[in-house]
């Protein structure tokens, strides 16, 4: 079908410019929802663009199926990689006894890999099979896929992609999946270019659009081939003929999301909220975690203030039958920034980091995943390997300039001169929980000592940059060793995994090794090693190969 005379059609029928409207997982309800009957669907633009709300809203696990989008995405993600990743730490109730200690909860561990297969992934399929005849949003559909999948596949390891919707043995491994990425996004861009220069100034996706700043395909270019410089630099240690033919496709396209700007985020412009602000905001259980501490106020970062609230740091008291009783601190942390350590074994019960540092995350927040500053730090990095020409400097201190000016800081020149290091962790109520600062590095770019320096500090400023995405946090973090994170003080993982080298992946759901015992025997044979949160993945080499 000829887009152009599709299109000559609906601006006939007046109907191009109807919205998106809300929809769930099955067609009946896509039907209700949109007050369209399915013959009319044949004739209205919409029909191809009902998939799409429910796919970018499942990257960041902000769809709701009917049960509520936020208690899924505080166990999706929440309780698990934004911790991981050293940005938050939620202690209440039962919290602090579980992942936090390495004593993972199958449960909250699963929820990523089991809702996104269950209610996003099929939607995906459906929105390919709809859109076969539409180039520019087929295009898109596979940049969107490339996104969501990439993030499951960082988390647990091999998986079903290539083959989803197949009998048999459909598991691929992490190699074969991430050439599989690049494929895709390779298509994506290629039709989206091919598009665009055949049908200048049509926008067939804008009405469905949530995650680009002005709604356009050339937008999408950009994010796909930003996205391919991504997921290049995540095979570099393992795979340097890979990464270096994929990023380089990146900088011979040249086309970056470059300014401060230009941040692709689930928009919340059209009544959606943001599921950590609720979590932050509402019911208070989103707080600095301790190495945001020390790295943001070791380096006096003006940042700090955009991320993160002060602490009220009030005297906790409380009854009980045998009268009141004050928690003792030992000194006082009120209207200072201060984080909560991961991993103390504290009591559920015990509520004494409830005055610490909460997140200024707000439902009204967009829902980050991916900003300009993170793909100037890719480019520093790519220089650094020498797999382009750019300066290494010249990226790096352009990525903490387009972070200063996205979240409206100053003061960044100074900053990149300062020569000051991260604070050591103290721990207002107990000394046992103190910590040395382990990172030595500098915002000062001439304080290098080295490639490797130099490359610590490309991911402790990438680290900071592309807060409040734990996600991608944490998968960096584990790739590179940066930035060098507190250790947990209590490891209840049972020996499965090692204090020092710290969680390096989620378990596949329980319920899969009796479910679909075949699938779960290729995943685990796929991963080549146990399924627990011990085992390195494919990308994760354990050091940087230069």
């Amino acid at each position: 079908m000829k887009y152009n005379k599709f299109l000559t059609i609906l601006l006939a029928s007046g109907l191009l410019g109807i919205a998106v409207a809300c929809t769930d997982n099955f067609e009946s309800d896509n039907r209700n929802k949109t007050g369209f009957d399915s013959e009319l669907q044949e004739y209205d633009f919409q029909k191809y663009l009902l998939k799409f709300e429910i796919i970018q809203t499942g990257i960041y696990y902000n769809y709701d199926w009917g049960e509520g989008k936020n208690w899924t995405f505080q166990i999706a993600q929440n309780l698990g990689q934004d911790m991981f990743s050293g940005y938050f730490h939620d202690f209440n109730q039962a919290f602090n006894d579980k992942n936090s200690v390495y004593a993972l909860n199958d449960g909250w561990t699963s929820t990523h890999w089991s809702y996104n297969y269950s209610y996003i992934m099929p939607e995906v399929q459906k929105c390919e099979q709809i859109n076969v005849d539409q180039p520019a949003l087929l295009a898109v559909t596979q940049i969107l896929k490339v996104e969501l999948m990439h993030r499951v596949a960082d988390c647990y390891g091999p998986l079903v992609y290539s083959k989803f919707g197949q009998e048999g043995d459909n598991v691929d491994d992490l190699k074969t999946a991430y050439t599989q990425f690049f494929a895709d996004l390779e298509n994506g861009i290629t039709a989206l270019q091919k598009f665009i220069k055949e049908n200048p100034g049509v926008e067939p996706y804008k009405d469905a659009d949530l995650l680009t700043p002005n709604k356009t395909l050339a937008e999408w270019v950009k994010f796909g081939n930003s996205l391919r410089l991504r997921l290049a630099m995540r095979v570099a240690n393992v795979d340097k003929t890979l990464a270096t033919e994929q990023a380089r496709k990146s900088f011979t396209l040249g086309e970056f999301l470059e300014e401060p700007g230009e941040v692709i985020a689930v928009s919340t412009a059209g009544g959606y909220t943001n599921p950590l602000g609720e979590i932050n905001k509402s019911w208070g259980e989103v707080f600095m975690g301790a190495t945001m501490e020390s790295v943001l106020t070791g380096y006096d970062d003006p940042r700090t203030a955009k991320y993160y609230d002060k602490a009220s740091g009030q005297v906790i008291t409380w009854k009980d039958d045998s009268g009141e009783h004050t928690l003792p601190q030992l000194f006082d942390y009120a209207n200072t920034y201060k984080g909560v350590p991961q991993g103390t074994g504290l009591l559920s019960a015990d509520q004494r980091y409830r005055e610490c540092s909460k997140s200024t995350i707000s439902q009204s927040t967009n829902a980050i995943l991916m900003t300009a500053a993170e793909v100037w730090f890719l480019r520093a990095e790519a220089a650094l390997r020498g797999i382009s020409t750019e300066s290494p400097k010249e990226c790096y201190e352009t990525g903490v300039r387009t972070s200063f000016n996205q979240w409206g800081a100053g003061g960044v020149d100074a900053y990149l001169q300062s020569s000051a290091i991260p604070a050591n962790y103290k721990d207002p109520f107990d000394s046992r929980f103190d910590m040395t600062a382990l990172i030595t590095t500098t915002p000062n770019w001439a304080d290098a000592n080295g490639t490797e320096e130099q490359f610590e500090k490309i991911m402790t400023q990438k680290w900071l940059a592309m807060y409040p995405e734990g996600n991608e946090a944490w998968t960096e973090q584990r790739r590179t060793g940066y930035p060098k994170l507190f250790k947990v003080k209590v490891n209840n993982s049972g020996g499965a995994i090692d204090t020092d080298i710290m969680i390096r992946r989620l378990p596949y759901p329980s319920t899969l090794a009796t479910s679909n015992p075949t699938q779960y025997s290729s995943l685990t044979r796929a991963l080549g090693g146990a399924d627990n949160g011990g085992t390195r993945l494919w990308w994760d080499a354990g050091k940087n190969n230069f």
